[in-house]
């Protein structure tokens, strides 16, 4: 909806197009949406759980992925939750204001995952490279802190791109061809010059997403030249495979959110900006506890703990 008043028009009402475009497909959509966000929910509050339960999972690296999983359900229940209510009803509307604060949320949380996770090789790092300084280095004053600079990160960026965005104007059209409120298609909406918020995201997109995935990259490496040191073939091999995984989620996470958030100051399409936000909306939350905790064999033990104790009869 555009209301006209004494100045001009504004927006009140943003039509969130979705994928509306596939009319014949919205049911076996919202089963596949639906099924993939439980199976997020469930993933990501299991592993919190059995880390808050299980006292001998209260480490640095168990404590990082919990805000790791935390942050996963918020990013998705900032988009998810709406687009399915969007997809049942056939109303793909959501007020201007509601717009602002889905996007500012998304933007906070997506940074600072961004920046936990550089935190996270970091953490593992420490615990390959230097074991033996790794309680000093790894204390619990430092595992709060690092978490509540991340958390600040997120938080601030998100304050300035909004701030950003609200100095513009917005009178029409009041259509986004994506499938919830985010950066890149706010701006198709504004009658403003974006060049001002182009720039900007693209430089944080160096500082904040670029930044971290090299320091994520270089502890890895790090860890890589560590692991060819030890001489039990089987440790090693077990070693590569968890690295190799977490750096295959990290990159999927970096590359995305790159490839969105960098191109909008030159010419390109929303429609395939739809299919890359699904992997880190749906697809990256569900799969960080599959990759980071329950292969890890001390989660699969801590989840068993706790089966015994909760069923011992089904044991």
């Amino acid at each position: 909806m555009v209301i006209e008043d004494m100045n001009g028009t504004f927006i009140t009402e943003v039509v969130v197009l979705g994928f509306s475009g596939l009319p014949d497909f919205q049911n076996t959509l919202f089963a596949i949406f639906l099924t993939f966000y439980v199976l997020d929910l469930l993933g990501n509050l299991l592993i919190i759980g059995i880390i808050l339960v299980e006292p001998q999972l209260h480490t640095p690296m168990y404590f990082f992925l919990t805000n790791l999983s935390v942050l996963d359900i918020f990013c998705s229940s900032t988009a998810i939750p709406k687009m399915l209510h969007n997809i049942l009803t056939k109303k793909n509307t959501i007020s201007f204001s509601g717009c602002m604060v889905q996007m500012y949320l998304f933007t906070s949380f997506l940074g600072t995952e961004l920046s936990l996770l550089a935190i996270m090789s970091y953490d593992r790092f420490v615990a390959i490279c230097l074991p033996m300084h790794y309680p000093t280095i790894m204390s619990r004053r430092m595992c709060v802190n690092l978490a509540a600079v991340v958390w600040s990160i997120g938080t601030f960026n998100s304050v300035v791109h909004t701030a950003l965005v609200l100095r513009l104007s917005f009178c029409g059209p009041n259509v986004i061809n994506h499938f919830f409120c985010e950066i890149p298609p706010v701006l198709k909406l504004s009658c403003s010059d974006t060049t001002l918020n182009d720039y900007a995201t693209l430089v944080s997109d160096l500082i904040l997403g670029l930044t971290c995935f090299l320091l994520t990259l270089i502890s890895y490496i790090c860890i890589i030249f560590s692991i060819v040191r030890i001489r039990s073939n089987d440790k090693k091999r077990k070693a590569f495979s968890t690295c190799a995984a977490h750096l295959n989620v990290v990159a999927m996470l970096y590359c995305t959110v790159i490839y969105t958030y960098v191109r909008p100051i030159l010419p390109y399409s929303l429609n395939d900006d739809k299919i890359v936000s699904l992997m880190y909306t749906i697809v990256s939350p569900l799969l960080n506890p599959v990759i980071y905790s329950l292969r890890n064999k001390e989660v699969i033990q801590a989840f068993t703990k706790i089966w015994k104790k909760m069923f011992p009869s089904k044991i």
